[in-house]
């Protein structure tokens, strides 16, 4: 795809997002395994593979755009990746020799990368604040709601979470991850955040 394509398609991805469409954009598989009234469910995810960069607090933009600039040609083969949902926030980095979180102090930004990319062959970014990591599958609870992703309504979130697992018999490990699936200019009441708690 050239170039222009690719900022089109993605143009126009951006353009139907502010109104909630998300359509374009490819996601990380899941099964859902259980639902916990009145919104909580209990995902299984496969392995998946992340372009991730550290972040601190209040540089989630730098992150970002370092990510963007890998998919949009910074990395050893200039290849254009297309964007995909969510965005992931989270306060767990994996260790860099295994080869879109927030908490409290934030750790790591992450693009998960299409399926068809990884098989192709995943290139190598060229900026050294960029790794390739590889997560493991994993199970989450997760809680969807909408508008601003503040650090307020995720802290508030979180807890209903962890008090909708705990009564249904669930035990969590780990900080809380944060998905977003949205670009900032999308209708906040139409916006897609999650918070996640793994689940032994």
């Amino acid at each position: 795809m050239s170039k222009f394509w690719y900022y089109l398609s993605t143009l126009g991805e951006s353009a139907l997002s502010i109104v909630g469409i998300r359509s374009g954009y490819a996601q990380p598989t899941y099964q859902v395994l259980q639902t916990i009234p009145p919104a909580v469910e209990i995902r299984r995810y496969d392995a998946r593979t992340a372009a991730e960069t550290p972040m601190g607090p209040g540089n989630d933009g730098e992150a970002f755009e370092r990510l963007f600039r890998y998919i949009t040609g910074a990395n050893t083969t200039k290849k254009l990746i297309q964007m995909t949902a969510p965005v992931e926030e989270s306060s767990q980095m994996i260790a860099m020799t295994v080869p879109v979180e927030i908490s409290g102090g934030a750790q790591a930004m992450r693009f998960f990368l299409p399926a068809d990319v990884v098989k192709a062959g995943v290139p190598t970014p060229t900026n050294p604040q960029v790794h390739i990591v590889t997560l493991p599958p994993v199970t989450l609870g997760v809680i969807r709601f909408s508008g601003l992703a503040t650090q307020s309504s995720r802290e508030k979130e979180t807890g209903i979470l962890r008090l909708a697992l705990s009564q249904a018999g669930k035990t969590t490990e780990g900080p809380p991850i944060y998905f977003s699936y949205d670009p900032p200019f999308t209708a906040p009441f139409l916006r897609r955040n999650e918070v996640a708690l793994e689940v032994k």
